[in-house]
């Protein structure tokens, strides 16, 4: 896996923002926003990103909504939901519906996260 997969980090928590950044910025190239809104900008102005990592709880824009509403520009990204508690039904719909390839627990796991992305970018590049 290059290291120039442009990846996405939505969390409104700064301290989450750093974490990963810090954790796969050697994996990928990594950019971040601090909400949902704020993750559709990012998207327009980056329009190289492969993969996006939302956080599901946040202020003014879930996750999902984000998600939703980013899938409609950007067909062809792979998104994942990071959640700190057990998945709930938009969690579950959404993997049901294609929305999302997966979603992730926190505190995240680094290597089932860096395994699920290669996993699901190999897969996309077959097709």
């Amino acid at each position: 896996m290059s290291e120039n997969t442009k990846l996405l980090y939505v969390d409104d928590e700064p301290i989450n923002l750093k974490l990963f950044t810090i954790n796969f910025k050697s994996k990928f190239q990594v950019i971040t926003a601090g909400s949902g809104f704020e993750g559709l900008s990012r998207l327009q102005s980056n329009l190289d990103t492969r993969v996006v990592i939302s956080d599901m709880k946040m202020p003014g824009m879930n996750g999902i909504e984000f998600i939703r509403t980013a899938k409609k520009d950007f067909p062809e990204i792979l998104f994942f939901i990071l959640t700190g508690f057990d998945i709930s039904e938009e969690i579950a719909d959404a993997l049901n519906e294609g929305i999302i390839n997966k979603y992730f627990r926190k505190p995240f796991n680094m290597k089932e996260i860096e395994s699920s992305i290669q996993d699901a970018l190999e897969r996309n590049s077959h097709h």
